[in-house]
């Protein structure tokens, strides 16, 4: 994620209208400086009220993007943590530093090609046997996946096992950046989920029923229909359909079955 400092706070906040924020402030330091900032805030919301702006990689802000992997430490303690900081508070006197990048390797494939052979994963990522099982990589998943057991899962050629540990992967990279065997296990995983749901999981029969009757024109109908209305009748159209209650099970089907 990067970043650059500003002189002026995105928000326009003036230093008066900060000391009329109902807010506590606490000490933090970002990027060697330290700022005081409200209590509550993300590492994120943190780092813009201390006047830096994000100019590019901050992402989805909702924790599955991966873009804002952060590492910091909490005074007197020696361990260094690590967090996406769309969704860690800040904490007194913590000190904060971004992983903008991490370069790894990214093995070169086409994917047509691939079968489902554990030796796909051994072929393209050989590194992968040099994981020590220090397990410092789980330790730094924000996710709290068990990251070496999904390695180990792949060395014992098991993709499927693999793909659904690592099914939460959101590509951030922290593990990488912690791991002494030098192995991208992100970039792996992301091969395992690949192969698994392309040469693994059964076919959905549903999907192939629906991709032949969407080919044989039952909806065509329906489609001009929905290009023939005006943006009023669109609108209203969509706000009086049929919405799935929240609590509904698996088997719930619309009362309006034409457009299944």
């Amino acid at each position: 994620m990067s970043v650059k400092e500003n002189n002026k706070n995105p928000a326009e906040t003036t230093v008066k209208e900060k000391k009329q924020l109902a807010v506590k402030l606490i000490p933090v330091h970002i990027m060697g400086k330290r700022y005081e900032v409200p209590e509550g805030l993300t590492i994120m919301k943190a780092m813009e009220y201390a006047g830096y702006r994000f100019i590019r990689g901050c992402g989805c802000r909702g924790g599955t993007c991966g873009a804002c992997g952060t590492v910091y430490r909490k005074p007197g303690d020696y361990k260094l943590q690590v967090a996406l900081a769309c969704q860690k508070t800040v904490e007194p006197d913590m000190y904060v530093a971004q992983i903008p990048f991490f370069p790894a390797n990214r093995a070169e494939y086409k994917f047509t090609e691939l079968t489902s052979a554990p030796e796909e994963v051994f072929r393209l990522y050989p590194e992968l046997f040099r994981c020590v099982a220090c397990n410092a990589c789980t330790k730094a998943c924000p996710q709290g996946i068990e990251v070496m057991d999904a390695i180990s899962a792949l060395k014992q050629g098991n993709i499927t096992e693999a793909a659904r540990l690592s099914f939460d992967c959101i590509q951030c990279g922290l593990c990488t950046s912690r791991c002494l065997g030098e192995l991208a296990q992100y970039h792996m995983f992301q091969l395992a989920r690949r192969i698994y749901g392309a040469r693994i999981l059964s076919r959905a029969e549903h999907l192939a029923e629906m991709v032949k009757a969407v080919e044989e024109g039952e909806y065509e109908e329906a489609l001009e229909k929905l290009k023939g209305m005006n943006e009023e009748e669109l609108k209203r159209a969509y706000q009086e359909r049929e919405v799935e209650p929240v609590s509904a099970g698996e088997d719930w089907k619309p009362k309006d079955k034409r457009y299944l």
